[in-house]
């Protein structure tokens, strides 16, 4: 029911890749962090987290079911989410994101702040279609289950995003003064996260395991 080693250590790389590249999580944890402190970061990190285990489990049962029905119209989403890869890289190139670093924003609960993370993430429909581009590029039907291999991947991936998440906190925590007096790594970054998901969606099309028995 787990991908080929290879299958997975493709995965795996690709993950880092992807959430190295700061995006809508990563500035809503960093601007808790900055805001209200390095612990109320950590908590919204782990509520994301949680948000992504409910993307997973749907993405599961969704592709699931696809594959069972078309094994064509599987691959086809497959190269439709790598194409949608390459889409995000693009929007990354044209649009730069914000960063709320205001020191002023009311202090929370933590729990709370858990349940904001988590309703965060569910409500945001792009985690949805990345969860139903992304995946499906390193699922082999040969292997078994296709929706216990995407619960693994997914499962994982929201591991190491909670990770990552985690660092960026814990970062955005302890240089919160030089962050608020220099905001230009912003536009730096977004021409080479841009970069990297256009690369990452043109890999996965070529490199992503097919659906085939």
């Amino acid at each position: 029911m787990i991908p080929s080693h290879s299958s997975l250590l493709l995965f795996v790389s690709a993950a880092v890749v992807l959430l190295a590249i700061p995006g809508p999580a990563v500035f809503y944890v960093t601007s808790r962090s900055i805001g209200q402190g390095r612990g109320t970061g950590l908590v919204s990190a782990l509520g994301i987290g949680v948000g992504t285990l409910v993307h997973v489990a749907a993405a599961a049962v969704g592709l699931s079911a696809l594959l069972m029905s078309s094994a064509a119209a599987f691959g086809v989403v497959k190269y439709l989410g790598a194409a949608y890869l390459v889409y995000l890289g693009v929007q990354k190139l044209r649009s730069a994101e914000s960063l709320d670093l205001s020191p002023d924003a009311p202090r929370a609960k933590l729990s709370r702040v858990f349940g904001q993370g988590i309703i965060v993430n569910i409500l945001n429909p792009k985690t949805a279609l990345f969860f139903f581009s992304f995946l499906p590029q390193f699922v082999d039907a040969s292997r078994g289950s296709v929706a216990l291999q995407i619960l693994f991947l997914g499962t994982l991936f929201a591991v190491m995003g909670i990770t990552s998440d985690s660092l960026w906190a814990l970062f955005a925590g302890t240089v919160a003064q030089h962050l608020k007096r220099n905001a230009r790594w912003l536009n730096a970054q977004r021409f080479v996260s841009g970069g990297m998901l256009i690369s990452l969606g043109v890999a996965t099309a070529f490199a992503g395991p097919g659906t085939r028995k």
